[in-house]
């Protein structure tokens, strides 16, 4: 299985200033390459593709004027021909947007193949960089296929290998549970356990506010605002960093202990598009626990099961299967008008889930049931809930 592991490294002067020419030439081969591209595509009706662009490379670097491209590694420049031809098949085939010129203020990186580093196992070597200082904080037995380099917008250089390893099954313990995330609680399991939102974002909000107005005051260009920008990048990698650190302990820590684990199918960037909600949604990272949940559910052996999206689990009686009309967001609790069950919201949605990603594997689909209310003659379990959901868990 493909695993990448990210460590952090710390280069020298003379290392730095390599690796920054290394960007700076990987980020204008991108912008050059995207522009040609674009240019040939919407003006011609011609595309371009990979091996073309790679031609035309190899003829650039002989023009005086880019000699400069020959100072640094081959690998990393054809690396970023090979990234841009993936960008354009993506956004061709609609999986993605149409790629965007790369931001000299943005994150850098590099990708090396394998014909451009040396692993003896003990040190990583790049081409025409040196021998790198890296902080390894895990051991590891096969040989990497690809390493990147990136530096981040606090000057941090980190280092990531794409391994080859095999997977690390867990025991069964024969544990099934439903996973229903949100905003006041990170998420809400079936069995009643409330995971709580840290709010990273909140406890640093008043330093970064203050950080971002005196950036805002600084004239461009100036080397004050340089550094007054370096601070406030430090601010949101130190958010980052925590919200990663918890997220990756919490969804261990469930892959652990359950078999079976069942999550609804949520359009995070559709949610974010809610101009109230969608700085709580950030500051929660669903995306990324999902994200984690489910490579660590295929790392460890465990059994993901994904509810549609539009499944009613917030709104359906777990008990007697009634289904609300309506139920406001702040409604955090409620009494099914049909059994006279009281329902925590989110225990309740949780539970259903469970019972949902349960149907999934016996009808081989995804459960979306029928709204409304029943027909004459049919029970409302019948009409609103299968049988085989009712009490599963």
């Amino acid at each position: 299985m493909k695993i990448r592991y990210k460590f952090r490294f710390y280069p020298t002067e003379t290392q730095s200033a390599d690796l920054a020419r290394v960007f700076g030439s990987c980020r204008y081969v991108y912008n050059w390459a995207l522009r040609m591209r674009t240019d040939a595509y919407f003006n011609d009706g011609v595309r371009i593709g990979y091996h073309e662009s790679s031609a035309r490379l190899t003829a650039l670097k002989m023009t005086q004027e880019h000699v400069w491209l020959r100072e640094v590694s081959s690998v990393p420049l054809q690396q970023a021909l090979r990234h841009l031809q993936a960008a354009l098949v993506n956004f061709f085939e609609k999986r993605a947007r149409y790629p965007k010129f790369k931001r000299k203020d943005a994150d850098q990186s590099a990708e090396y193949t394998r014909s451009a580093f040396k692993w003896d196992g003990h040190d990583l070597t790049l081409a025409r960089i040196g021998r790198l200082h890296v902080r390894w904080s895990r051991s590891f037995k096969s040989v990497p296929t690809t390493v990147t380099v990136t530096k981040d917008r606090a000057n941090r250089y980190f280092v990531t290998l794409v391994l080859d390893e095999t997977p690390k099954k867990l025991k069964p313990v024969h544990k099934p549970v439903g996973i229903d995330l949100g905003l006041t609680t990170l998420a809400t399991l079936s069995t009643g356990e409330k995971i709580r939102n840290p709010r990273h974002l909140s406890r640093i909000k008043t330093q970064l506010v203050r950080a971002q107005r005196r950036l805002a005051s600084k004239e461009k260009g100036s080397n004050r605002r340089a550094a007054q920008k370096l601070r406030v990048a430090r601010l949101h990698a130190r958010v980052a960093d925590a919200r990663a650190d918890y997220l990756h302990k919490v969804t261990t820590d469930l892959v652990r202990r359950f078999d079976v684990l069942a999550v609804e199918d949520l359009n995070v960037l559709g949610m974010a598009k809610n101009h109230s909600l969608a700085g709580s949604i950030g500051d929660a990272g669903m995306g990324e626990f999902l994200k984690m949940l489910r490579y660590k559910c295929e790392w460890y052996g465990r059994e993901l099961r994904v509810v549609d999206r539009f499944y009613p689990s917030s709104k359906r009686c777990f008990d007697c299967g009634y289904v609300l009309e309506e139920l406001a967001l702040d409604c955090r609790r409620w009494t099914c008008p049909e059994c006279g069950e009281k329902h925590d919201r989110d225990v309740n949605a949780a539970k259903n889930i469970l019972a949902a990603g349960q149907a999934v594997t016996a009808r081989g689909g995804k459960v979306r049931p029928k709204r409304g209310r029943p027909s004459k003659g049919t029970s409302r379990r019948s009409a609103n809930q299968p049988k085989s959901l009712h009490k599963t868990s």
